[in-house]
């Protein structure tokens, strides 16, 4: 079983940068393919990014493109996501998924989650 927890979220103006932290534990980090996603209040959960489990692939939505780097650090057992020149479109709840699979954009596609951490972004 693996365990997954966020970090790293907070209030930030429009511009600014923040970088979330997502800790695997229970099984090497490696074994996973690691995802974000979010979740704005009244809307559905969405896909961010996703990297494989040594790193060299990794896949944006398409509003994070330019703006959003997802990275891992298995020695550390953590997935990061940098987000530079945040929106206040960007605030959401950000959620850090587990599976064996890349390629999974939906959700209900991920049987791992963490809890998750409050991005808020003022303009």
């Amino acid at each position: 079983q693996v365990q997954l927890e966020e970090s790293g979220g907070g209030l930030v103006k429009a511009g600014d940068s923040l970088r979330l932290s997502c800790v695997v534990s229970g099984r090497p980090s490696w074994y996973y393919v690691i995802a974000w996603f979010r979740q704005a209040p009244g809307k559905e959960r969405e896909f961010v990014a996703e990297v494989n489990g040594n790193g060299d692939k990794v896949y944006y939505a398409d509003f994070v493109k330019g703006r959003f780097t997802i990275a891992r650090d298995n020695a550390r057992n953590t997935v990061y996501l940098q987000m530079n020149s945040l929106k206040s479109e960007d605030t959401a709840v950000y959620f850090c998924a587990a599976d064996r699979v890349l390629g999974l954009y939906r959700a209900n596609e991920y049987d791992y989650w963490g809890q998750g951490t409050q991005v808020t972004v003022s303009s």
